[in-house]
């Protein structure tokens, strides 16, 4: 919601106008109250448009379907002004969220919750039927979840069912992937049709995806006349109960009352809303409302309480619930309070102390020999802990006495510790101007990287951290679910069930590129889903077999190594460019290991037993560099740092260092002292971070 503008009328017939809870093509839709106190959705048509005698009459039928269907699912016409002047229709304003906010903020509905809304909205549609009329327009965003259980919205294309699809001036008022096959094609449709759209919403509600998917709208609407539904996700006996509603002939699909006979709600199936995150969803709504419709009182503490402005800025869509880990605290709240506001106040990123780099004409080095370390910290880190992360003027370790610790990269020396933060979930650089890390109980920490001041906490469940990027932070939870959780408030975006052969089996090296983040598997998976939604957009299976799969991007492209070496479109997942390269023995292929974006190349290794170091074009996938050696394992990243192409060699173990030139010669290798096989690297500001068991190596760079 949004304050009103200029050009916003004050007032239409007894509503008082509050500020504006949307708007489309055909009119806007406000919040009004009236002198009783009652709180209405006041849909008004455009000025300029009062006078379109066609959409003139299509306001009129939305207004006489709604106040024709008698049902305790949809929202209650208050009043309406159907002729001259600026046509308005005012209805009870329902204080919930609708399912896809719910969906998009905590993730799939369990078995108990769906079957509540299958029946629940299947009645609502039996009385709309009964009325005479057919939604034509049920989707997530048109069903609104209260107290009193899910309730049906929006008849702006509710027509009797005897009416075409096609509207006059030929457009097909259906929203993609949930209109009937017959909507499609503009045939006549019946309360069937509606069935299908609860079959739809059914499948997203039930896994967090849509029931049919496309590149674009035309794809979507074939795969509704012609595919089959997305089922991924879905039990067997969800999908069972669900098929028939999807049946591409209208005459096979259920009626109403059978699909509330089959789903079988229990007799307290009313009470899923009134307990667990989305209960709390919707009070937190009913909060929102009951403050932005309440006289404005001083409080005690600042002497003056929440402008209107703020308030109805709190109450967007989507933004019910603002609070760290989703509970309910009002963003304006957290404004009036300036501890907390400073949480979000964090200083710019420290400058990055960049080492000399050294020149063997200087005499800095001896081609083929073995450089100085910059510094060493035998007891820096443990075996199981994420590899180094370099941030700015720190590098960050994990330690399971110290939790997270943060060293200085010019001397390894200590700056700070967070001996709470669990090291086996991993930390990340926010931007660099924060560290984020996760306790025992799974909370989010973050703290600035160079001084370890903490800042803002959300109660994530986490398991894993995954990835992120200037929006939001990306993990696995601890019932392996994937979750966003956002930069800017600390609240839970959203949360989605992975496939069942995604779940236990992800790799905590994903990317984020261009609003996809593509998570991989230990069995060769690869799956991308929105950064916005957590809706999967393609999914790719059985790309390797010996190698772990890990994805690397750039600029609108992810690479993927394993059986092929792949170049793919991160939007869609279509493969680009493809690198295969055979054994020299045989005339089976070699599988690729971790790729590496560095540079305008991609670089990896060829592997069987022994790994042969390339490098790729990132655009046409042709050969630039060839590493000339081979290393004991492939399945290290290939770093560029300096003048110098870095590897790991599981033999010694051993850092090794390579020209960039297009057939490269080796310039150093430094043999890693101490004890354990665990070896990990990072690069940055001119300095090679090594690790092996506990030791923590600080390389200089040519």
């Amino acid at each position: 919601m949004r304050s009103l503008e200029t050009g916003d009328p004050i007032r239409l017939g007894p509503y008082r106008l509050l500020g504006v809870l949307g708007e489309g093509g055909m009119g806007k839709v406000y919040v009004g109250q009236d002198q009783a106190g009652t709180v209405a959705a006041v849909k008004v048509l455009r000025p300029e448009l009062a006078h379109d005698t066609h959409l003139a009459q299509r306001f009129v039928r939305e207004a006489a379907a709604a106040q024709a269907v008698r049902s305790p699912g949809v929202a209650a016409v208050l009043g309406a002004r159907t002729e001259g002047g600026r046509p308005w229709i005012a209805t009870e304003f329902l204080a919930g969220p609708t399912l896809d906010q719910i969906v998009d903020r905590h993730g799939p509905l369990d078995d108990a919750r769906l079957r509540a809304l299958a029946a629940s909205v299947a009645r609502t549609l039996r009385d709309i039927h009964a009325a005479g009329f057919v939604h034509r327009d049920l989707k997530p965003p048109n069903i609104v979840l209260t107290s009193t259980g899910p309730r049906i919205i929006d008849f702006g294309i509710a027509r009797p069912e005897h009416g075409l699809t096609l509207t006059t001036t030929g457009q097909i008022p259906v929203t993609p992937g949930y209109g009937a096959p017959e909507q499609v094609l503009g045939r006549r449709v019946t309360p069937a049709a509606d069935v299908f759209s609860l079959g739809a919403v059914l499948v997203y509600a039930a896994t967090g995806h849509r029931a049919f998917e496309g590149t674009h709208v035309a794809a979507v609407q074939y795969e509704v006349v012609h595919g089959e539904p997305r089922w991924q996700g879905l039990s067997p006996e969800q999908r069972a109960l669900i098929a028939p509603c999807l049946a591409k002939e209208a005459a096979a699909r259920p009626t109403p009352e059978q699909i509330v006979t089959a789903f079988a709600p229990s007799k307290k199936a009313g009470a899923v809303w009134t307990r667990g995150p989305v209960a709390e969803a919707i009070r937190q709504r009913e909060r929102d409302v009951r403050n932005l419709t309440a006289p404005l009182l001083p409080t005690a503490e600042t002497g003056t309480g929440p402008s209107r402005r703020r308030l109805l800025t709190a109450f967007t869509a989507g933004g019910a619930v603002l609070a760290a880990g989703g509970a309910g605290t009002g963003w304006w709240l957290l404004r009036g309070n300036t501890k907390k506001k400073d949480l979000f106040t964090y200083p710019p990123a420290a400058k990055t102390p960049t080492a000399r780099l050294l020149s063997a004409d200087d005499g800095d080095y001896i081609i083929g020999g073995s450089p100085k370390p910059l510094w060493e910290n035998p007891d820096a880190t443990d075996a199981e802990s994420a590899a180094p992360l370099p941030v700015r003027d720190v590098v960050i370790v994990g330690s399971i006495l110290n939790g997270v610790v943060a060293l200085n990269v010019v001397d390894g020396k200590r700056r700070w510790s967070a001996p709470e933060m669990q090291m086996s979930c991993r930390y990340l650089s926010l931007s660099d101007r924060l560290v984020v890390a996760a306790d025992e109980e799974g909370t989010l920490h973050t703290f600035v990287p160079s001084t370890g001041e903490p800042k803002w906490t959300a109660e994530a469940d986490v398991e894993v951290l995954l990835t992120a990027d200037a929006q939001a932070v990306y993990l696995l939870t601890k019932d392996h679910r994937l979750r966003a959780v956002s930069r800017s408030d600390a609240t839970i975006r959203w949360t989605v069930r992975m496939p069942e052969d995604f779940r236990k089996t992800i790799l905590p090296r994903p990317v984020v590129e261009q609003g996809r983040l593509v998570v991989t598997t230990t069995t060769g998976h690869a799956l991308a889903v929105n950064t916005h939604s957590g809706r999967t957009e393609w999914t790719a299976r059985n790309l390797a077999e010996q190698r772990y799969l890990v994805p690397a991007a750039r600029d609108g492209m992810v690479y993927l190594n394993g059986k092929t070496l792949s170049a793919r479109r991160i939007s869609d997942g279509k493969e680009v460019w493809a690198q295969t390269k055979k054994h020299y023995y045989d005339d089976e292929n070699y599988e690729w290991s971790w790729p590496s974006v560095q540079g305008d190349l991609v670089f990896t290794s060829a592997c069987d037993d022994y790994g042969s170091p390339y490098g790729f074009d990132l655009r046409e996938g042709k050969q630039r560099w060839d590493g000339a050696t081979s290393t004991k394992s492939g399945d290290h990243q290939i770093l560029l740092q300096g003048n110098g192409v870095w590897l790991l060699d599981d033999e010694g173990p051993t850092v090794r260092t390579l020209t960039t030139a297009g057939y490269a010669e080796e310039v150093w290798s430094y043999e890693l002292p101490g004890s354990g096989d665990t070896v990990r690297m990072a690069a940055a500001g001119n300095r090679v971070f090594a690790v092996r068991g506990t030791a923590l190596h600080a390389l200089p760079v040519f």
